[in-house]
């Protein structure tokens, strides 16, 4: 299975999740935000040049995703892939 890398900034209380090789630096050419009240917050998708989903943004990240995965995502500072 493949490793999904994420990010959280605990001060912005955002988390980034990655969908492209750590490795690569692929850059977002669209955003598409979801509906903020549908959603409860802010959800951006991002896209590459070819159209595909390659990461996404959750703003309120701490009532939107599980304790257990922004425990253990790297601070967005210590980032180094």
């Amino acid at each position: 299975m493949a490793e999904v890398r994420v990010t959280y900034d605990e001060a912005a209380d955002a988390a980034y999740v990655y969908f492209t090789d750590p490795h690569d630096r692929v850059p977002s050419a669209r955003m598409y935000a979801c509906d903020p009240v549908d959603v409860d917050g802010m959800i951006n998708l991002d896209f590459d040049e070819q159209g595909r989903l390659i990461g996404v943004e959750i703003l309120a990240a701490g009532s939107k995703l599980p304790e257990y995965l922004l425990r253990s995502a790297r601070h967005p500072d210590t980032e180094s892939a």
